[in-house]
């Protein structure tokens, strides 16, 4: 998994990861850093096992990494995080090694993370929307009440 560390060494990336840690600094409930993008790599990798669905380990690792990265030009300029997250991904996916079949298979996962078409889905898009969901643990969270989400979908369920 060295393509990973480049990842998380990239420039680009950390600037962005950066951004984002300081314009979600006083926001208490569902941050979009490391923590966040580390869990979901760890639930769509485990489900991958699970379900037999034979994606590889390193491209679940980096479509987390990359998931939400769009997500600063969303807050600062109100355009899709999916969006510019492939746009921004696609640049360090070549930065990083990664052969045009492997990024066409990430992007589109990044592109349809918060895409309900692929929640059944047994592809890194699918495996990467279900990690997203199930990585938020609503009734822990302390904005439970503040928060905009409706009760359905909220997750209060500890499970993968």
């Amino acid at each position: 998994m060295e393509r990973i560390d480049k990842i998380s060494d990239h420039p680009l990336w950390k600037w962005h990861m950066a951004q984002l840690k300081e314009a979600e600094k006083d926001r208490i409930f569902c941050k979009h850093g490391i923590e966040h993008l580390l869990d979901v790599a760890r639930i769509a990798y485990i489900e991958n096992l699970e379900q037999n669905c034979g994606v590889s380990k390193e491209w679940i690792y980096t479509a987390a990494l990359l998931h939400d990265i769009g997500r600063f030009l969303q807050y600062s300029k109100g355009i899709s995080h999916e969006e510019a997250g492939a746009e921004l991904a696609e640049e360090i996916l070549k930065d990083c090694g990664f052969k045009q079949e492997e990024k066409k298979e990430i992007l589109l996962a990044i592109t349809a993370h918060r895409n309900t078409e692929t929640r059944q889905d047994k592809s890194l898009a699918g495996l990467i929307y279900r990690a997203d969901k199930q990585s938020r643990m609503c009734k822990f969270c302390p904005a439970f009440f503040e928060c905009n989400w409706s009760a359905e979908k909220k997750n209060n369920k500890i499970e993968i």
